[in-house]
């Protein structure tokens, strides 16, 4: 992380606009009051900015896109949701300490082909709209007036994705104030080359900027704190600057450290200070992590020497009802969910990601996989009316590729290079999708289960142009950091095996081929593979935990995202172990029971003529439901990491099974229906370890609520995530109930959206008001920084209403 990003250690609300700024040297500030924001072209551009009138005020991070409306005359691959073009607007006042220092404004992310300008000056453009950049205010700061500082994105090429993207200046925007003389936005770099229990050798990097005309003699420090601030490690060097650019290096053994890892994620805060002529010029805090990573091609992924299955999932940006404007809550919720699934890895899909969210994988003990681009110099198909239907758009990134590939992908090492978390550096997924765009003649033979098209298609591209690509890239990623592997997700390996695409790689990911591992390994003994992207059939996570060679599996999804849909009204892809809204699905439960330790016991019911899809992305249908027409035969499945199981019904025991012996070791019951009770019970070495329970369900009667934080403090926004559940008398959930619910709001908070998990509603996320889908929804309610009490009312009609008081302190 660097010394920019820290949403979670800087947190400095800025006063509305027109803002007085009080920034400290070196230290960021959150950017984000009062925009204003304005919805389509300007004529006349800039210069017709302060003529515009239709103008309304925001707050960042904005997507403009998520406001909608779903229609089918936009893109299925971006969710039926519109682009556009999109103007934004900040005043803010100068401010006479900042005579003599180099200001700087920070965008962790504008979707996309944004343009920037300071009082009619334009600072730069950045086509990728994931990349994160910074720009200097300086030379056209007004230090005694207002400043206006202008931004204008371009997403008019809406259809330009395979997944949603959203719109606008959706992350975080940071002012930064430097000394003329201080550290740069990524010029940090820590590493541990050498790792033990016993000792860890720490290095440390700084590049120092000196933006005078004359020799600086400053004082380079750094302290390495541990989690309870005490400093283990202190250094400094007295340094003479000439003007421009200087790497000054720290290195010393650190004895018996705490070591980093998935179970327990301990960090350090490391402290890098320049002194000059007695005074602090600069201060960067960042957290750092020590342990060591390493792929062996057949012994797998070693995380501090340890021997360790990467359990994973591949995620999108998005959270549904926020559309990528997400609060950092909402992720903590989320990855919260899926470690307490066995999950210890996340392939960041496919493009870097918020910048919070590398400081919450770091301190939760998630190993991550950090992902550059989706396609490199020809666009792939993005489809339009649905997936693989009709003719695709073919817009997208690789029109800015050849100009900005290589400094994007250093951007983004630059950017995460000293996040413990991250043990991978992917330089694409699927580039080489065979037919889309690339062929090759090997494609009229042998097995190819991802292709579009039929066979070889010799008006494509050659899949020889892939790998002198690829070299670049790499190269690039290797001259910012050599700390960890280049990796890239391969869905046409049989293809990129005849062009030698996988010999510039350090570690190779494979999508959906788990067949091809045995062949492979034999056929390539140096190559280093693993399961880059994969289903969810036993027989895919087999493939990993059966050869010791295999190191990893990420699945597709963790979570569902927006776009990559079908056809409408479908507008998002329900391919994730939990929904739109975090709740989990019956996959989640499957999922657990064979990643989780700790002992755990899901049940749900189907029809006995029902059967499982068994198609890549299959799901299990064993729904929490206990109501079914009477006389039914139906059929129990049980989702456990037990030694055995016992189901009772109404008390009575239907029988005993061994996870082991059962088939899928999912044990199974065929039940005659009676409505009540169904419990079942999971016993390890004989001893009851957990039980789950299911009830017949009456009509729905009410509303109940659960709400994950109740009390804020003041002057800082927070977040509150209430989860509505419909219920009968008896408080058992309606799982069949899809009433509308809707929300009042009283006091200093604001919803932000409702969201109920369907892939198919179109109905507003701006609206105060949504159907329930399994009887449930969750409501995003954000506090406004104002002290004082916050009632939300939840009604549905008939339904008994349930209240939620929020208290936002002094």
């Amino acid at each position: 992380m660097k010394n920019k990003v820290y949403p979670l250690f800087f947190a400095l609300v800025l006063l509305l606009s027109p803002c007085v700024l009080k920034a400290q040297t070196g230290t960021p500030q959150l950017f984000n009051s009062a925009w204003n924001f304005h919805k389509g072209n300007i004529a006349n551009g800039i210069t017709g900015v302060k003529t515009e009138t239709q103008w309304k005020t925001v707050d960042l991070p904005h997507d403009w896109s998520i406001e909608g409306p779903f229609s089918d005359e936009w893109a299925s691959a971006t969710g039926y949701l519109p682009g556009g073009i999109g103007w934004y607007t900040k005043s803010f006042a100068g401010n006479s300490s900042w005579q003599g220092k180099q200001v700087y404004v920070y965008f962790d992310g504008v979707y996309k082909n944004s343009e920037v300008w300071l009082n009619g000056h334009l600072l730069g453009k950045r086509p990728n709209g994931f990349i994160s950049f910074q720009y200097e205010l300086s030379p056209y700061l007004n230090l005694k007036g207002i400043n206006t500082i202008v931004v204008k994105v371009d997403h008019s090429e809406f259809a330009d994705s395979r997944w949603y993207t959203g719109s606008g200046i959706y992350r975080n925007v940071y002012l930064i104030v430097k000394d003329p003389v201080h550290i740069g936005p990524w010029d940090v770099a820590f590493t541990t080359p050498e790792v033990s229990a016993q000792k860890a050798l720490v290095k440390v990097k700084v590049t120092v900027t000196n933006s005078t005309k004359v020799t600086a003699l400053v004082t380079a420090k750094i302290n390495l704190l541990d989690a309870n601030a005490k400093v283990v490690l202190a250094l400094q060097k007295q340094v003479s600057l000439k003007p421009g650019k200087q790497d000054v290096e720290f290195e010393q053994a650190l004895t018996s450290p705490k070591l980093w890892d998935t179970e327990t994620p301990t960090l350090y805060q490391l402290q890098v200070s320049i002194n000059r002529n007695g005074k602090l010029a600069d201060l960067v805090t960042q957290p750092v992590g020590i342990r060591s990573i390493r792929f062996d091609k057949d012994k797998g992924f070693f995380l501090n020497d340890k021997s360790t299955k990467l359990k994973g999932v591949c995620i999108h940006d998005d959270a549904g009802a926020l559309g990528v404007a997400v609060p950092e809550e909402v992720w903590v919720r989320r990855l919260k969910i899926l470690k307490d699934a066995g999950v210890n890895s996340l392939r960041l899909s496919h493009n870097p990601h918020a910048d919070y969210l590398y400081n919450l994988c770091d301190q939760m003990g998630f190993l991550v996989m950090d992902e550059a681009f989706d396609e490199w110099e020809v666009g792939k198909n993005k489809w339009v009316a649905g997936w693989n239907v009709g003719t695709p758009s073919k817009n997208g990134y690789h029109e800015y590729f050849k100009e900005w590939a290589d400094r994007d992908v250093s951007d983004m090492v630059l950017r995460a290079r000293n996040h413990p978390s991250i043990i991978m550096w992917s330089i694409g997924n699927e580039i080489d999708y065979p037919n889309d765009p690339y062929t090759h003649e090997v494609l009229n033979t042998g097995r190819n289960p991802q292709i579009y098209g039929k066979g070889y298609l010799p008006d494509h591209p050659a899949a020889s142009g892939l790998t002198p690509i690829a070299h670049q890239l790499v190269k690039a990623v290797k001259a910012v950091d050599t700390t960890r592997p280049v990796t890239a997700a391969l869905a046409g390996v049989v293809m990129s095996n005849e062009v030698g695409y996988p010999e510039e790689l350090d570690v190779v990911g494979y999508n959906y081929q788990e067949y091809r591992y045995p062949d492979d390994h034999k056929k390539y003994p140096n190559r280093i593979i693993y399961g880059s992207e994969n289903g969810m059939a036993q027989q895919a996570w087999n493939a990993v935990d059966s050869n010791e060679y295999i190191s990893a599996q990420y699945l597709w999804t963790g979570i569902d995202y927006v776009g990559e849909a079908g056809k409408w009204p479908q507008r998002s892809n329900g391919a994730g172990l939990i929904d739109l809204a975090g709740f989990k699905k019956p996959e989640y439960f499957y999922r657990q029971s064979l990643w989780a330790s700790k002992p755990m016991v899901y049940i749900g019911a189907r029809e006995i003529t029902s059967a499982d899809d068994k198609g890549i992305w299959s799901h299990r249908t064993a729904e929490p439901v206990w109501n079914w027409q009477a006389g039914s035969k139906v059929k129990v499945d049980c989702f456990t990491n037990c030694q055995e199981t016992e189901l009772f019904l109404n008390g009575k025991s239907l029988g005993r099974q061994s996870r082991g012996a059962a088939k899928g070791h999912v044990p199974t019951w065929e039940v005659d229906y009676q409505p009540g009770e169904l419990v079942v019970k999971c016993y390890n070495n004989g001893l009851e370890a957990c039980s789950s329970t299911i009830k017949t369900a009456g009509d729905a009667y009410q509303l109940s609520t659960v709400t994950d934080h109740a009390v804020f403090g003041g002057k800082t926004k927070g977040l509150s995530q209430v989860e509505v559940y419909i219920t009968d008398k008896n408080g058992n959930p309606v799982f069949t109930a899809d009433d509308e619910i809707t929300v009042a709001i009283s006091g200093p908070a604001r919803l932000l959206g409702l969201e109920s998990g369907s892939n198919s509603s179109h109905e507003s996320y701006q609206a105060n008001q949504r159907k329930a889908l399994h009887g449930r929804l969750i409501a995003y309610v954000q506090t406004t920084g104002k002290p004082g009490t916050v009632t939300l009312q939840f009604s549905a009609g008939r339904l008994k209403s349930s209240t939620v008081t929020l208290t936002i302190k002094e």
